[in-house]
């Protein structure tokens, strides 16, 4: 049964959740919000859908590099303790060498795309944090301005969750977390290694039919596998505006958990003209599945 309780939440509240100024106005006006999914719902549609780069590079300069301390004048006392707790898993597990070398890969993931290495550092040893940062400096800067992006967003819903946390009770608190966060707590994992390709229709037909079109009216836009976070690489080129159509993102389920139920699973979906300019993603619908596998765009 759902609480009839709705949550008020002001801007200096959410800019502690995310320092993006139009992130914070825009979630403002939509409160007051019935729970915390709801308002998980509309902070990913402000942040990938109305929130410009310029409102994206606001919230990631708000965030000290890691390994450091936000200062207070710049983000407020709230945003500040939320960093340092983040980050204390790093931290406790860090030595002298390793703060080293992470200081110097800040410094030229920095010089290189303009902004401060961004990670959801939740949980994460120091060891983890500097091999994903090596790992995506070799990015093209396009492509590491979105992976960004969404690491900000698990920050936000880790945030929001805290912020509900402080108004409500535990329970209402723990609705929600990340998926990336949450798996292990839980006793699992996000899905990491799972083959994943996107194909576009381009059959003879506008689109495909059930059951069973052509097969070869298929063809294939990109493939990866997923990280440690249950996250696939980009699968297509970033673009403004997706080209309107018919796709198919498959995850190689049977490889991963060969005794598992499903050989393979298979999502087909249409994107139209008034869409093309939107942010999709794969929003846990591997969970009834038995996978964690977190947002892939």
């Amino acid at each position: 049964m759902e609480s009839s309780a709705k949550w008020v939440v002001n801007e200096d509240e959410l800019l502690a959740c995310c320092g993006s100024t139009k992130f914070a106005k825009q979630m403002a006006a939509l409160s007051p919000f019935s729970n915390l999914h709801q308002t998980i719902e509309s902070a990913t549609n402000i942040w990938f859908n109305q929130v410009d780069v310029y409102g994206w590079l606001e919230a990631f300069s708000a965030h000290p590099q890691i390994g450091q301390s936000p200062s207070l004048s710049h983000v407020g006392e709230t945003f500040a303790q939320w960093s340092k707790g983040e980050q204390s898993t790093a931290m406790k597990s860090a030595t002298s060498t390793t703060l080293q070398e992470l200081t110097e890969w800040n410094a030229r993931y920095k010089q290189k795309f303009g902004f401060v290495f961004l990670i959801c550092a939740s949980g994460r040893s120091t060891a983890e944090i500097l091999a994903e940062l090596k790992r995506r400096y070799s990015n093209r800067p396009v492509v590491e301005l979105e992976i960004a992006a969404q690491e900000q967003m698990k920050i936000t819903e880790l945030r929001l969750a805290k912020l509900f946390s402080a108004k409500s009770s535990t329970d209402a608190a723990t609705e929600f977390q990340p998926a990336s966060v949450t798996a292990k707590a839980n006793g699992g994992h996000p899905g990491a290694g799972i083959e994943v390709q996107l194909e576009a229709w381009r059959g003879p037909e506008p689109r495909p039919s059930f059951p069973g079109s052509d097969p070869s009216g298929w063809t294939l836009v990109g493939s990866g596998k997923t990280d440690n976070d249950g996250r696939s690489n980009p699968l297509m080129n970033i673009v403004d505006a997706v080209t309107p159509g018919t796709y198919r993102i498959s995850f190689n389920t049977g490889k991963y958990n060969p005794s598992g139920f499903f050989p393979f699973v298979s999502i087909v979906f249409q994107i139209t003209e008034s869409q093309k300019f939107e942010h999709f993603h794969v929003p846990l619908l591997l969970a009834p599945f038995g996978f964690s596998t977190y947002r892939g765009s």
